[in-house]
């Protein structure tokens, strides 16, 4: 059967959902949304997009539309899931679930008298250079000691990663924190049982702090340090070493050296290098299968809830 999916969003990031789309079988984006028909039409006239919207609940109305994709501002995830899923939809919905506790947990909550498949984008548990360290770690050859992690951007201004204005907000604890929150739990598979956090200065204009620094332990007596900055002039992203009691591993998105920056092979970890095809790979098997899918939502809800008691302390002064 072939899988007919919505999606909501046509900035960068579905941009590199639709990308890798074209590189799975048996699956048809039919209806693309975005807020700027003009520009939302001009993508789907390049994918071949049958139907474009400005609004959600058009496409929703498709019944031949099996599953959603949402690639939408922040404060919009947790009720277009919620709709997605009373419309009947399976629903993959970008980093982060919520950036209110309460909201991610109404998310799951429905996902579990639906049945329906609900996935939220932690990339980084697909990535190929992260899934060559957890295999690993499940077959007992690794196991991490300390996570040092480095998020780091130069965004000043209100920008998308394709140098457009955006019309919310990014964060660096409820977004960008949130991959690293969720992938060190994960590697280490122990639950994080204690957390701490600081953060620089409010911006004037954009009223969110600029840098921050996180601790946080495992269960099983792991440690992670993460440094996260909207200020930091030099290469984009997140840089991830894994300090283990075999070896150290250093990984770059899709790229993976040793702690001696020897290059690592992994390109035979999966079917892609391409970390978001194969997370999409994953949200149709998981329709196809009837199962659960790595990165449900209920999976990775412990991680909002640690950015919640993170967002508690940081209030508190």
């Amino acid at each position: 059967m072939t899988i007919k999916v919505a999606l909501a969003g046509a900035g960068a990031f579905g941009i590199k959902h639709l990308d890798g789309i074209q590189n799975i079988r048996d699956v048809e984006v039919v209806s693309l949304i975005s807020r700027d028909l003009a520009k939302t039409q001009e993508v789907a006239d390049k994918y071949g997009i049958p139907h474009v919207t400005t609004k959600l609940e058009d496409s929703l109305a498709i019944k031949e539309v099996d599953a959603v994709i949402l690639c939408t501002p922040t404060q919009m995830h947790a009720s277009q899931s919620i709709a997605c899923m009373e419309a009947g939809k399976h629903v993959q919905v970008e980093i982060p679930l919520c950036d209110i506790l309460s909201e991610g947990q109404a998310v799951v909550n429905l996902q579990k008298q639906t049945g329906l498949v609900a996935m939220c984008g932690h990339t980084r548990r697909f990535n190929p250079s992260h899934q060559y360290v957890h295999k690993k770690i499940k077959a007992g050859e690794f196991n991490i000691q300390q996570m040092d992690v480095q998020t780091y951007f130069f965004r000043r201004t209100n920008m998308n990663a394709l140098g457009q204005p955006r019309s919310w907000t990014d964060h660096l604890l409820w977004h960008h924190a949130a991959h690293t929150v969720d992938l060190f739990a994960y590697q280490a598979g122990s639950p994080i049982v204690k957390a701490n956090a600081i953060q620089g200065p409010i911006h004037k204009d954009l009223g969110i702090a600029m840098d921050m620094s996180i601790q946080l332990k495992a269960a099983n007596g792991a440690i992670c340090t993460l440094s996260l900055s909207f200020n930091n002039d030099g290469p984009l992203g997140t840089f991830f070493r894994y300090i283990g009691d075999t070896a150290t591993y250093i990984a770059r998105y899709d790229d993976l050296v040793n702690g001696k920056e020897e290059k690592i092979d992994v390109s035979k970890v999966d079917v892609s290098m391409n970390g978001i095809e194969l997370q999409d790979r994953e949200f149709f098997a998981a329709i196809r299968e009837g199962r659960e899918p790595n990165a449900s939502v209920a999976q990775v809800l412990p991680c909002y809830q640690v950015l919640h008691d993170l967002e508690q302390q940081l209030n508190a002064g």
